[in-house]
């Protein structure tokens, strides 16, 4: 099988549904630095990732729409001082799809190796 990272994201169609508990909690345990959140019924792969101050953050959130841009799937990001939070969910389905885990795997690969 093929990382997360390698695998082509799919658009979502109006027949979407979304993955089962199951199945996502099967993805996420190739994404360990994710987790899984409720937020107010709706369910969202998150990471906060931390940096030495804002413009680091900023730096890899301005890297992440750039991904975000190309693949025409978006992720909520909050920047704060030193860290970022990127939260991934596909909104026409109110939760989680194949797609989120493998932008979330990207997401990974994009960090700065200092």
């Amino acid at each position: 099988m093929h990382t997360l990272h390698n695998q082509a994201c799919e658009a979502c169609q109006n027949s979407s549904t979304a993955l089962t508990d199951d199945e996502a909690r099967t993805l996420l345990r190739q994404l360990p630095q994710w987790t899984i959140i409720d937020d107010h019924g709706v369910k969202k792969l998150q990471r906060v990732y931390c940096f030495a101050d804002f413009a680091g953050a900023l730096a890899f959130a301005n890297r992440i729409a750039g991904l975000a841009e190309q693949e025409n799937h978006h992720p909520a990001l909050l920047t704060e001082w030193g860290k970022l939070t990127v939260s991934w969910w596909t909104h026409r389905i109110s939760g989680l799809q194949r797609t989120d885990f493998i932008l979330a795997a990207r997401c990974d690969r994009l960090l700065p190796l200092d």
